[in-house]
Order: structure tokens, then sequence, then C-alpha cells
């Protein structure tokens, strides 16, 4: 089984059990959240579409680390023969979840 749902912003395909990196979420550890933006979800060789999403359908999840920064990312600016050079860094903010329960 797993669905096609909508977490802050992005899609992901999760199935139950797994763990996944998400845009960081406003949640403390341990707490438990629900996704209801749902687009697909496929039980036992059915398939649920939602136009656009299913009515009814939930994602359950837990989160295990509020959190996380991911890799940095360098930021380079140049203009050749102008001297001009800044280099800035980035580092995104994760939340790692896990998801407990697809229901449809």
């Amino acid at each position: 089984m797993f669905a096609i749902v909508t977490i802050a912003g992005k899609q992901y395909k999760v199935t139950e059990g797994q763990q996944l990196f998400v845009h960081r979420l406003e949640a403390a550890e341990g707490d438990s959240v629900s996704f209801d933006q749902v687009h697909l979800v496929e039980r036992e060789g059915s398939i649920k579409v939602g136009t656009p999403i299913v009515k009814g359908a939930t994602i359950g999840a837990t989160v295990l680390t509020p959190l996380v920064k991911g890799d940095k990312v360098i930021v380079f600016k140049k203009k050749k023969r102008k001297g001009y050079r800044v280099k800035n860094g980035h580092r995104q903010q994760f939340s790692k979840i896990k998801i407990d329960s697809i229901g449809a």
C-alpha cells in the first residue's frame, strides 16, 4: 500500500513505516501529525485518484527529529573584470518523520 501526499508544499510517495525528511514542521519530537492532502491511494491493487484530493483520506505520522540540517549549498556570484565576488552558504532545515498509517 502506498499513497501520494503533499507535505509542506512538496509531493511524496509514502508507505507505512517509512521514514523521510520533509521541510521543517512546527512540531516537537514525538508529536503526532496528520496530512489530509492525499492525491492518490493504492491498496491491494485498487487505486483511488483524487480530483485533486481523495475525500476522507489521511496520513498519520510521528515526528522523530524536529530539526535536522541538510548539506551546505554554496552560492557564489562573480562578475568578470569588475572585482565583484560574493560567497554565501545555506543549510536547509528538515524534520524527520515516520509514516504510521494511511487511512482511505
